[in-house]
């Protein structure tokens, strides 16, 4: 009989068998911790190596720390940096454990060998231990002093970890003055670069709390200082370029010659290898000469061929990065890129990710002299096996038609796009052609005619079933079997599930009954009492608005429901103008690749409520209160069952004045009730009037949204004294303000309503202007006409000069306004913000 099949795996070489594995560690590290027979170090190494290992998958081995340091006297540097790899990570779960290692660290940071040293240093700051901050400034002090670069470099970075363990030890010993000689005399780049980044933290930090850090900050961008750096850009490393990159790019130039001095300098920079470099550079180019039109068009002309050079070389990510800022740039300027347009072809072997990118350049760039290629490019796409390409293609073909260029070719593409057989390919045709019929009236008989072919059984996409709806009430007239095909989708309406295209059943269902009633008549009445019986709270609203519009008079239902319309002359942009000026001022930052402003995923406040905001849009109520606009706020559920039963009581109708009670006609799928199919033929009315509870219920709900009431809307709530008083006399010249703004980081980024009000007064800047001085809130730039403006304005303290800058951009069509606010003193931003918005929220009011 065979022996029995272990059962038990044999115990990793890289995990202890058992409990004694660690003491037998111990006993060995103890044996050599103070032998010196040759190969000594070989042995160590190994039970080194086994020590990282057992901690590296979770075992504590903190019991053999004295061992560790025992044999850390080598001069072996790979044993050195295993032990402060070991010493580091136990240093900061158990402070007790690291007063054991501050003794052969200091010994090492005075090693004859620089690399010892200064591993030695970086250890040692790495503790991050507040009560042995006493034993770093020493060590630190000589390591600055170092005649090796790289101790130089290890400790400048530790002052910086100093600095975040204990800021007045960092002052107290004057380590920003030493760094700032070393910054400006090192003869080592790398200590250099190491210098401006922990000088800009640490004086960004203390800035809030000492003009003299204020000062200093503001210092490193001096002229000087620019262009001593500028004039070292070569020898720093990529990561050390960028750095300086950023800060060139708040610097202010006196004059235009500064300009080109500095863009001079930079020049050989847009051939670097490394696309940050790249980037960051044309930063510089593009924000300092934002205010030189024709400069400004010349330099897209200088960046367009190192930008596109780097698109079609490195990886598929970088390539995705610098398309995201290449992107921004076309959708500026696309006339400058429309000759390279073939450079946005999508190649066979990129991800999809890049070719959508590159489709949407090839829409912006699309001009009267290269739509003809650009489509037939787009066309081949169109059957290719990456699905979701090949919808983007289609609707790419949509977007350059509607921007006017070769209409013709483009609506026979699209036509022959609905004969291929491929569903989705004809679902977004279907779409198009919408849109296409909506901004070009004229071309409804040719695409109707290919639409009339298409069987509604085949297209299962809800939107573009919705759109084949649409077309067939807004043209049944040119449609011969229009109330046909709608009575057979009606007689399906337990079977859709998508409440879009049941909307738009009822409405092409209306439409096609006011201009064939006699074929349309069994279709209405079933639509109709179907939607009323439908459970979608919308869907229902909506037929109980068309049942009591028929009702009340046929006319007035047609003048409400297909009124004569105007064709679509621009279509909304789903990104506003400020939208892209922020990501632009942005540019070479992660706004460009989310393509949204840094605030939006950055700031608590606007990473959900505002996404869910821009989702549903505003609301405008009634036709009385046109310019009402009120902002979607997020419904609770006890909301939602508030407004669930105001919509009961009035589906339960009341009594109306007359005495009868109303009652909405029942729904059967198979058969339609006879007396509903008469109400809706004969659509008479014996008392015009509204009746009662329709008005009872109209005002409930107006006084759930707050609409309609002669109460003006309340401001929001301020403070009852503030604690913040301003100058009202305060100055600043336009120079200094531009300088401010681009050295403070935003304090506050803060979205409000305007008030009904707010925005009849809001009809030119001046009244707004002349408002806020009286709130000691002064403008130092204005611009824009209805509906969008922009605003700056500044405040200064009265009891000293810190300042508060704001920027102020408005729509009064959404009743919006969003802030960002910038101060000297971060600490009272709050204090002036709810004192900003206590004076805005009283513009307007008598």
């Amino acid at each position: 009989m065979a022996p029995p099949v272990q059962s038990q795996r044999s115990p990793s070489p890289s995990q202890p068998s058992g409990k004694g594995e660690v003491s037998d560690l111990k006993s060995q590290l103890r044996q050599l911790a103070g032998s010196r027979a040759p190969g000594v170090d070989d042995s160590k190494r190994d039970l080194f190596k086994k020590v990282i290992s057992y901690m590296t998958i979770g075992i504590d081995v903190s019991s053999l720390f004295g061992e560790m340091v025992m044999c850390s006297a080598t001069s072996d540097i790979v044993l050195k940096k295993m032990c402060y790899l070991y010493v580091g990570n136990y240093a900061k779960v158990n402070p007790d454990l690291a007063l054991l290692t501050i003794n052969f660290l200091q010994r090492d940071c005075k090693d004859a060998d620089p690399m010892i040293r200064g591993l030695a240093l970086r250890s040692l700051c790495s503790l991050r231990v507040a009560n042995l901050v006493e034993y770093l400034v020493g060590p630190l002090g000589s390591g600055l002093k170092d005649n090796s670069g790289y101790v130089r470099t290890v400790a400048v970075m530790g002052v910086l970890k100093l600095y975040h363990i204990s800021a007045s030890t960092c002052v107290d010993a004057d380590f920003p003055s030493i760094l700032k000689d070393l910054m400006l005399n090192d003869s080592d780049a790398q200590v250099v670069a190491n210098c401006l980044s922990a000088l800009q933290e640490i004086w960004s930090s203390e800035a809030s709390t000492s003009e003299e850090a204020s000062r200093e900050r503001e210092g490193l961008l001096s002229k000087p200082n620019v262009y001593y750096l500028l004039n070292r850009i070569k020898e720093f490393s990529e990561w050390a370029q960028c750095l300086v990159l950023e800060l060139v790019v708040k610097y202010v130039p006196l004059d235009s010659s500064e300009i080109f001095d500095i863009m001079n300098l930079l020049e050989d920079r847009l051939q670097h290898a490394n696309g940050a470099v790249v980037l960051a550079t044309i930063k510089v180019f593009l924000q300092l000469t934002l205010s030189m039109t024709d400069v400004h068009q010349q330099v897209y002309e200088r960046i367009k061929a190192p930008l596109l050079t780097l698109v079609s070389s490195g990886s598929p990510e970088q390539s995705y990065a610098v398309l995201s800022h290449l992107h921004i740039l076309v959708m500026r300027a696309p006339f400058i890129f429309s000759s390279d347009y073939k450079h946005f072809y999508c190649q066979y072997n990129e991800p999809s990710y890049v070719k959508k990118l590159k489709l949407e350049m090839l829409t912006a760039v699309a001009n009267e002299s290269n739509t003809y290629e650009i489509v037939t490019e787009l066309c081949e796409y169109a059957a290719n096996v990456d699905i979701p390409i090949a919808r983007e293609s289609i609707r790419a073909v949509g977007k350059i038609a509607l921007q006017q260029y070769d209409v013709n070719a483009i609506v026979d593409r699209l036509l022959q796009f609905l004969e291929m057989e491929k569903d989705y390919v004809t679902a977004e045709a279907l779409v198009l052609v919408k849109d296409l019929l909506r901004k070009y009236p004229q071309w409804s008989h040719d695409c109707i005619a290919v639409v009339g072919n298409i069987s509604s059984k085949n297209v299962q996409e809800p939107k573009a079933k919705a759109a084949l709806i649409w077309m067939l009430g807004e043209y049944s007239q040119d449609m011969h079997d229009a109330p046909y095909i709608l009575e057979s989708l009606i007689e399906n309406w337990d079977e859709e599930h998508s409440d879009e295209v049941r909307l738009h059943l009822l409405t092409a269902v209306m439409k096609c009954f006011f201009k064939r009633p006699p074929e349309t008549q069994k279709a209405l009445a079933a639509a109709l009492a179907a939607g009323l019986a439908d459970f979608h709270q919308d869907v229902h609203d909506r037929a109980l608005l068309y049942y009591r519009l028929l009702q009340y008079n046929v006319s007035v239902a047609e003048r409400v429901v297909n009124p004569p319309k105007q064709a679509v002359s621009v279509f909304a942009d789903t990104q506003s103008s400020e939208i892209k000026d922020r990501i632009f001022d942005e540019f070479n930052s992660l706004s460009v690749v989310y393509q949204k402003p840094s605030y939006m995923f950055i700031d608590k406040e606007h990473r959900g409520p505002l996404e869910f905001s821009d989702e549903l849009g505003n609301v405008s109520i009634g036709t009385e209160s046109a310019g009402t606009v009120v902002p979607v706020v997020p419904v609770e559920a006890n909301d939602k069952d508030l407004l669930l039963s105001t919509s009961e009581k009035e589906e339960s109708g009341g009594p109306s004045n007359n005495g009868s009670a109303y009652s909405a006609p029942s729904y059967d799928a198979s058969s339609v009730s006879a007396a509903a199919s008469q109400t809706l033929l004969e659509l008479e009315i014996s008392n015009p009037t509204v009746p009662g509870h329709a008005s009872q219920s109209s005002l409930a709900i107006d006084d759930l949204l707050g609409l309609g009431l002669p109460v003006a809307p309340a401001p929001a709530p301020t403070p009852s004294s503030p604690p913040l008083t301003l100058n009202s006399k305060a100055g600043l010249d336009p120079s200094t303000f531009q300088q401010k703004w681009r050295q403070l980081p935003i304090s506050l980024s803060q979205e409000y309503s305007v008030s009904p009000q707010g925005v009849a007064a809001l009809t030119a800047p001046q009244a707004l202007l002349r408002h806020m001085q009286g709130h000691s809130i002064h403008c130092i730039a204005s611009g824009g006409q209805s509906p969008n403006f922009k605003f700056f304005f500044f405040a200064q303290k009265a009891e000293e000069s810190s300042t508060f800058l704001v920027e102020c951009v408005i729509n009064t069509s959404s009743a919006k306004a969003q802030m960002r606010i910038k101060a000297d003193d971060q600490s009272v931003s709050e204090a002036f913000s709810a004192l900003f918005q206590s004076a805005f929220s009283k513009f307007g009011m008598p």
